[in-house]
């Protein structure tokens, strides 16, 4: 029933997982596998009814050992023996494996196959319809998913639940740690006597040309066969370091794992995220791993050679032994090169698709020069077939030229179409089973490439007549994408070409015929490249759009493509024509900014839109302030040709003089300030027109218990967050330690502090509580507060909901949707009877507490991302917007109170200084206005001009009245009550987030930089406490457990926790030391205390009561992390 991989890898299991940081530092040996799967298979058995394994408990390996022996060490009798029985096959169960590539992954995979099942490799990075429709095609019987491990450094691998939300599938939640602690009770054995065969091992789907792809079904005869050529003709040594960093969604990737197994090597598991953020990665682990061999598609290489060429790389050019290319054309040009640069390196290109168990013949390019003596090439050969595989070509009019067609043990056993699997030749791709030339009663599988014979028997590839492409190694039948562009409201008809730049690169380009005519082409370009993205992976999605009125068509009636692959050749040339006639300087200077804010290595082009490549207003900040426009001319000019031709034709409204030099730096010109008309409505007496009642327009939903919320069952031992605080008083806590309490606190009685005693040895460790999901990104930051001995968690989306949640359930109280997406944190009245919130619709809402009513609301002339400010002794609600303004609202008489402009828009909230009667406010412009508050008119003290944006909020130091704000460029600026700069530092990288000022950490303030680091300054002087860097870029605020101290049995200093979440979605919790003094160095100041990765990107500043974390997260959800100790590092 196993087939022969498996009982092959339980005799190679001596295998080394490196690094093998997902596992407990205490089952770091080179034998932990076989005990892992046996665990899994165990689970798999009583949770799953995978219970035919059951009846050959019995056996044991002994018993098979000669079999296995017989299979494994001869590939051409084993087999046969093993294709002789391929007709006492049965159809396995398919699991799906929805996880990164990392050492799970792999025990996930070596599980099913042990349970004789067959497995599913499911992107995460696919988007979720389309990992929906494979699940749904076939019939999925289980989803395996990762459970949130203790300390994930290296993956982001808890991707699973939005699965519970979208439908109804078995779910199979795997933790290593759990199944090392609790071992398999049974001993399982090999039923290698089985006298049946699964018909296939895995399920791999591509893109198919009738719009839905095709589930490949392989064999495990292929996969070993694979194995054996590589062993036999490049044999692995046991010293070898390999690397698995390819995509699941890609076939290559099986080998990568397999062949490190069965050879006994050292497999290096990259961070995937990693990876996919920056390629150069792979430069980085070919040297610092000494890495032996490579598998790669000659796009990657062809992007990474010039970092080998400008860096040195001597222990990568010595170590890397092999070359693997496929998946791609291998160019002449690129062999060039890389037999200049790795002389000593062995290169193969290799044939092949999914349906030839992903490769079929190979060529060894050591062969070349003596070919090019002969044959002129234009690409590298294909070769000659590996063992056990025959490779014929099928033409119309000569031998040596035809269609490519496969036989042998490489072939796939056919289509999954559930509960059978379809032939080959059941396929619209001119794919068929055709006689062979040797046996009658061989078959061949009809790849649709075309190939020629070189007097040598090498093949050539020379092309498909057919409309199927690969790129990256991903093949994509153009008729798939389409028929997904049809599915669009707004499209009529599509067609879709392909085209190939520099050799080896291609991209697709899509042509639209629309139902109505749009009036604004270019946002509904942005928004169909938006709404494609939801539907395929990057991959498949076209890289340019054009809108025709009609398509070209053939005499036959049909879209002539060559005609339209002409028009888009001709368009590139236009495109080429005005890239040679820029400013190349300007150019360069833009593309600089927006890599640098996008942190991306690839080459920005001239049609990249920056917010279509993941820019948002923070980043867009950055750029305006590195170039010295306004933010708003970025909007409009999104793409470094539009904004290069805006600036030089003057049509942005602000603007440095742009010089080459600005590559290694900006000028520090002052930029000019934005000037608006001025307008009466200012001063107090506003019009109030724009005031309305929303009572009965708006849907509430109260009371959700579904599936959209999980909630960890193992929390009853968690910290009860009800007798944080008194019955009788009500509190609130936000972003950056911002508190508020009710009349009966003063301040501090609602403070109740927990105690943990941690020895300096331990650390803690974090896990799920519970997760909401919100349909949407979640970016805002949580406002949680205390009432009636409740404890409520209020926060919106990018789904224009708002949410009131049960913080100790995460029970959905109540839920709203307003007329914008919401990214402001919201603030609550000092009655606790209303909670305050801005909207991308520039409205500000106040809703009613208790049931989520909206009571009256504000409409502002721009998008409202400021939190709120409560200004309670005058009844008011200060809060700034994208129109330049800042609001003061009269929450009791509905009605504008006050506003002033402030010369740029505003992103953070407003400071307040109760004691002096002072506020401050600042804006993207870089100005600080301050105001007095204490009487109407209130009146303008001063404003002091940076000239550099400030995006995040102000936070006050109490005792000296003095007002802090961070910069877009780094700098960190107090400011006294008079406006005088009292201390200026400056951290390495762009500041988004406010300070945090906290009365548990006494005289410091923490700042958080895109750096990936945390500092924390001396509120007086400005010097630097400490500094602690986390690795990855930070963009929202800490926030200091005031709940919670920690103290050390062996030594007499406490500590506070310190939580930070970095944009990549790692929630790190830092123990920071109290007792300061000058026989500690700050680097003993702080440390890690524990870390947890989330599912997506985090821009939401988190809120940490009692060991209890509530952060937002881009994968959709609302997070509750909770804190717990004694695991020792």
């Amino acid at each position: 029933m196993d087939g022969p991989i498996l009982p092959a890898i339980w005799k190679k299991v001596s295998f080394c997982l490196w690094p093998l940081t997902e596992l407990p530092p205490e089952s770091n040996d080179r034998q932990i596998l076989p005990d892992v799967v046996d665990c899994f298979v165990s689970k798999l058995i009583r949770h799953c009814n995978f219970s035919w394994l059951e009846v050959n408990m019995h056996r044991t390996a002994n018993d098979c050992s000669s079999k296995d022996q017989l299979i494994v060490g001869s590939s051409d009798r084993g087999l046969e023996q093993y294709t002789q029985l391929l007709h006492k096959t049965y159809i396995p169960k398919v699991v799906g494996i929805y996880m990164e590539p990392s050492v799970v992954y792999i025990v996930s995979v070596l599980s099913v196959l042990r349970c004789g099942e067959a497995f599913m490799p499911l992107d995460p990075s696919w988007p979720n319809e389309r990992i929906l429709s494979v699940i749904s095609s076939s019939k999925a019987d289980l989803i395996v998913g990762y459970e949130s491990s203790v300390d994930r450094t290296c993956h982001q691998l808890d991707k699973l639940r939005w699965l519970i939300h979208k439908g109804s599938y078995p779910l199979f939640y795997m933790s290593i740690e759990d199944v090392i602690r609790k071992k398999s009770d049974s001993l399982l054995a090999w039923p290698c006597e089985s006298e049946r065969l699964r018909s296939f091992c895995y399920l791999m789907y591509t893109s198919g040309s009738t719009g839905i792809p095709k589930g490949v079904c392989g064999t495990e005869v292929g996969l070993l066969n694979r194995f054996l050529w590589m062993q036999g003709s490049f044999p692995f040594q046991k010293e070898e370091i390999l690397l698995f960093k390819t995509s699941i969604s890609f076939i290559d990737h099986l080998q990568e794992f397999l062949g490190a197994i069965l050879a006994n090597c050292t497999l290096i598991i990259p961070p995937f995220n990693q990876l996919k953020d920056n390629i150069f990665c792979v430069v980085n682990l070919l040297q610092e791993y000494s890495i032996s061999r490579l598998v790669a598609v000659p796009s990657l290489i062809r992007a990474i050679l010039p970092a080998l060429h400008n860096m040195h790389y001597p222990t990568a050019q010595i170590s890397l032994k092999l070359l693997v290319l496929s998946g791609e054309i291998f160019d002449i040009s690129l062999w060039k090169m890389l037999v200049k640069l790795l002389p000593q390196t062995s290169v193969l290109n290799i044939y092949g698709s999914t349906e030839v168990s992903g490769d079929c013949t190979y060529f060894d390019c050591k062969w070349l020069p003596t070919m090019l003596e002969q044959d002129a090439l234009g690409s590298i050969p294909i070769g000659i077939p590996i063992d056990n595989c025959e490779v014929v070509l099928i033409g119309e009019n000569s031998p040596d030229e035809g269609e490519i067609c496969v036989g042998g043990s490489c072939v796939a056993s056919g289509y999954f179409s559930h509960p059978s699997i379809l032939p080959l030749d059941n396929v619209k791709l001119h794919q068929e089973i055709i006689d062979g030339k040797n046996n009658e009663n061989e078959v061949y599988f009809r790849t649709g490439d075309f190939g020629r014979k070189l007097s040598d028997g090498n093949l050539v590839y020379i092309g498909r007549r057919d409309r199927t492409v690969k790129i990256c190694g991903h093949r994509i039948a153009l008729e798939e994408v389409e028929s997904v562009l049809r599915e669009h409201q707004e499209v009529a008809d599509s067609a879709v070409v392909s085209r190939c730049v520099q050799g080896d690169n291609l991209f697709l380009e899509a042509y639209l015929l629309l139902k109505k005519k749009e009036n604004n082409l270019e946002v509904f370009r942005s928004t169909i490249r938006c709404w494609m993205a939801s539907k395929l992976p990057p991959t498949m999605i076209p890289t340019r759009f054009y809108f025709v009125e009609s398509f070209p068509m053939s005499s036959s009636g049909k879209v002539d493509y060559k005609m339209l692959a002409t028009f888009a050749a001709s368009e590139a040339g236009n495109h080429i024509a005005i890239e040679e006639t820029q400013d190349i300087n300007l150019i360069n200077v833009i593309q600089k900014a927006f890599s640098d804010a996008l942190m991306v290595v690839d080459k920005i082009s001239l049609d990249d839109d920056f917010f279509e490549m993941g820019g948002n207003s923070l980043l867009a900040a950055h750029v305006s302030y590195k170039l010295g426009i306004n933010m708003k001319d970025l909007y409009a000019f999104p793409t470094p040709l539009k904004l290069q031709k805006a600036i030089e034709h003057k049509k942005v409204s602000s603007s440095h003089e742009l010089r080459a030099d600005a590559l290694v730096g900006v000028n520090s010109q002052e930029q000019e300030k934005s000037k608006l008309p001025s307008n009466k409505s200012w001063m107090p007496g506003v019009d109030n027109s724009t005031v309305l009642s929303l009572t009965s327009d708006y849907p509430v939903k109260r009371l959700k218990t579904d599936s959209d919320l999980y909630i960890d069952p193992n929390d009853a031992n968690g910290i009860d967050m009800n007798n944080s605080t008194s019955s009788q008083v009500s509190c609130s806590y936000s972003r950056c330690n911002k508190i508020r309490h009710d009349a009966g606190c003063e301040g501090y009685n609602c403070h109740s502090v927990l105690s943990w005693e941690v020895p300096r040895d331990k650390r803690g460790f974090m896990r799920e509580q519970w997760m909401v999901y919100m349909e949407s990104c979640v970016d805002a930051s949580p406002l949680v507060v205390f009432k009636e001995r409740s404890v409520y968690l209020l926060i919106g989306a990018h789904s224009h909901k708002f949410y009131c949640i049960d913080a100790t359930s995460g029970l959905v109280l109540w839920e709203i949707k307003l007329q914008g997406r919401v990214e402001s944190s919201a603030a609550i009245l000092d009655d606790f009877s209303q909670v305050i919130v801005g909207c991308y619709d520039g409205n500000i809402y106040f809703l009613n507490f208790s049931n989520g009513i909206p009571c009256w609301n504000f409409q502002t002339h721009g998008e409202v991302k400021s939190q709120p400010v409560i200004d309670k002794k005058r009844h008011l609600v200060w809060c700034g917007s994208h129109d330049h303004n800042l609001y003061a609202l009269d929450y009791e008489n509905h009605c504008c109170a006050y506003k002033i402009q402030c010369g740029g828009s505003i992103f953070g909230a407003p400071a307040l200084d109760e004691v002096h009667e002072k506020l401050y406010v600042a804006s993207t412009s870089g100005r600080v206005t301050a105001l007095f508050v204490g009487a109407l008119p209130f009146g303008q003290l001063w404003i002091q001009e940076f000239g550099v944006p400030i995006f995040g909020s102000l936070s006050v130091n109490p005792p000296s009245g003095n007002v802090i704000c961070c910069m877009v460029d780094g700098s960190v600026v107090a400011l006294d009550t008079e406006g005088s700069v009292v201390w200026k530092v400056s951290t390495t990288g762009p500041i988004f987030a406010g300070p945090g000022i906290s009365r548990a950490l006494p005289l410091q303030v923490l700042v958080c930089s895109r750096d990936g680091s945390v500092y924390s300054f001396d509120l007086e002087k400005g010097d630097l406490f400490w500094k602690h860097d986390v690795g990855h870029p930070i963009t929202s605020s800490a926030y200091v457990d005031e709940h919670l101290l920690l103290s050390c049995k062996d030594s007499s200093l406490s500590q506070r926790l310190v939580c930070v979440c970095s944009s990549s979605g790692s929630v790190h919790v830092l123990q920071v030391c109290l007792n300061f003094d000058g026989e500690i160095q700050p680097c003993d100041m702080v440390r890690e205390f524990a870390r947890f990765e989330l599912g997506g990107d985090v821009f939401s500043s988190p809120v940490m009561i009692g060991g209890k974390i509530f952060v937002g997260c881009r994968d959709e959800y609302m997070h509750c992390i909770r804190l717990q100790e004694e695991i020792p590092i």
